[in-house]
């Protein structure tokens, strides 16, 4: 019987449903619904294991788990009335691993343009209190190690070997985008520096351009708009990371703003880096709210139509449903980044692009909200717009992630009445990784073929017989966690 180093009793499911946040948002409890889902799927996974002579820890590690857990979340999921989306499934993937592999696989380009990792022995640990614990709430995490950890050792869970692990060994991952959270120069978890040092690394022998990464500006700081020069001419970013509702006194701003937002585009333009990243939904809480907001988006659309908008998290604010598009005043969610472009006539397939980081991740966990808020966003934003983001490595390996979109679908009800449309093959392969290759500038086919054989193909071609992933997630998964993570005082 093969040994794992993680979770050798097959506790963890491959699909992972539950409250971890990515450290913007509070984490919220998990559905009562969501729960029995990981239930019931733990459950059948260990009877299909018995039936197929395995052990569940390696019935879980192969297609079959994967395509097990889907089957018990759709049961879970129809039996509460949850028919909005499912998970196109075969009940013989539960059993057949050729069928399983068929339908849990794939060779899509799959590029993540929304990737995190902090810099776990940086200079900003120095500013930390005594007895905080920024990013876990809990000094002793046995996660990523199997080792006791002291202090802040982990951290490391959260480093760039982790993540090139967890991305580039235990997924599906071709390229990804690595950006950064919102902070001041002297608090930042990740320098653009250290941002460097793994991407050449990423990039090195013929891998080609397995990471691209932002250059973090906020234009309501004093001095961010002066760093562009550095960071467009001394580190190549490929964009401007964002944050509207965040500025260091509090208070956000607009993109149309004149005295922050504007001149911030206008340098963006001269310096001919044309994609803007920027954060909308997922609120910091009831401080600056309204920024969050996506009112602004189809405003500098229309007047920037050479730039292209990342929308990162399309506007989704976490434990609010969507729910069928309504015309009307003072919308939020992604109803707001939709409004805000039929206001501005902003067409589909233009110049704004919809990031699914996290909020993939939380749609999947609601069959209504999912055939909701991602036929909107195709039907509205554009089926060439809707570019594939994980926030990973906040939620650890992405794998899950991928592996859950490539079933989904939905339903045939939704799609007649709402105009959304049917997730093809072909569509799925745009929103993995076609799509994004348009405002970053990326020959899919040539990236493809360069990293076909390099070091890290072949790690994970090697280890294909031995894949012990460890299904777990790494942000906080409750109130007491999320305010270590953000540094605040938890009393």
């Amino acid at each position: 019987m093969r040994q794992y180093h993680h979770d050798p009793d097959g506790l963890r499911l491959p699909i992972k449903i539950d409250n971890a946040s990515n450290g913007e948002f509070a984490p919220i409890p998990l559905k009562k619904r969501c729960a029995e889902g990981n239930r019931v799927a733990l459950k059948d996974a260990d009877a299909a294991a018995q039936k197929v002579g395995q052990d569940r820890r390696s019935f879980l590690v192969g297609a079959c788990g994967a395509a097990s857990t889907l089957l018990s979340l759709n049961a879970v999921n129809a039996a509460a009335g949850k028919t909005g989306s499912f998970f196109e499934v075969s009940e013989a993937a539960r059993y057949e691993p050729d069928v399983a592999e068929d339908e849990m696989s794939g060779d899509e380009f799959i590029f993540d343009v929304h990737g995190h990792y902090i810099n776990p022995h940086g200079a900003w640990r120095d500013a930390v209190p005594e007895g905080r614990q920024p990013f876990f709430g809990m000094p002793k995490v046995q996660a990523c190690k199997t080792a006791e950890m002291e202090g802040l050792d982990y951290l490391e869970c959260l480093s760039g070997e982790q993540f090139v692990k967890d991305v580039f060994v235990d997924s599906d991952t071709d390229m990804m985008v690595l950006t950064f959270v919102p902070s001041g120069p002297d608090s930042e978890p990740l320098k653009i520096e250290e941002a460097e040092v793994t991407k050449q690394l990423l990039n090195s022998e013929g891998s080609g351009q397995r990471l691209l990464v932002h250059g973090r500006v906020n234009p309501n700081q004093d001095g961010d708009l002066d760093r562009m020069d550095e960071l467009a001419e001394k580190w190549k970013v490929s964009a401007w990371k964002t944050y509207t509702q965040w500025g260091p006194k509090g208070k956000g701003f607009w993109l149309n703003d004149e005295d922050s937002g504007i001149p911030f585009l206008e340098k963006a333009r001269a310096l001919g880096i044309k994609n803007v990243a920027v954060h909308k939904g997922i609120p910091f809480g009831p401080q600056s709210y309204e920024h969050s907001r996506s009112d602004d988006i189809g405003i500098v659309a229309k007047m920037y139509p050479d730039l292209n908008f990342l929308v990162y998290h399309s506007g989704f604010v976490p434990g609010k449903a969507e729910t069928a598009f309504e015309p009307g005043a003072g919308k939020d969610g992604i109803d707001a980044l939709v409004q805000s472009l039929l206001d501005n006539e902003i067409g589909v397939n233009s110049n704004v692009y919809a990031d699914l980081g996290s909020t993939w991740r939380m749609l999947m966990q609601d069959p209504d909200s999912a055939a909701h808020g991602m036929g909107k966003l195709l039907r509205y934003v554009g089926e060439d717009n809707v570019i594939w983001g994980t926030d990973s490595i906040w939620y650890g390996s992405p794998q899950d992630q991928i592996q859950a979109f490539r079933a989904f679908q939905i339903s045939e009800e939704l799609r007649d009445k709402h105009e959304y449309p049917e997730i093809t093959p072909s569509l799925r392969a745009k929103v993995f990784g076609f799509n994004a290759v348009k405002p970053y500038g990326i020959d899919a086919g040539s990236m493809k073929q360069a990293m076909a054989s390099d070091k890290f193909s072949k790690k994970k071609i090697a280890q294909m017989d031995e894949a012990d992933p460890h299904f777990l997630t790494f942000g906080p998964k409750n109130r007491r966690e999320f305010l270590a993570f953000r540094k605040a005082d938890a009393d």
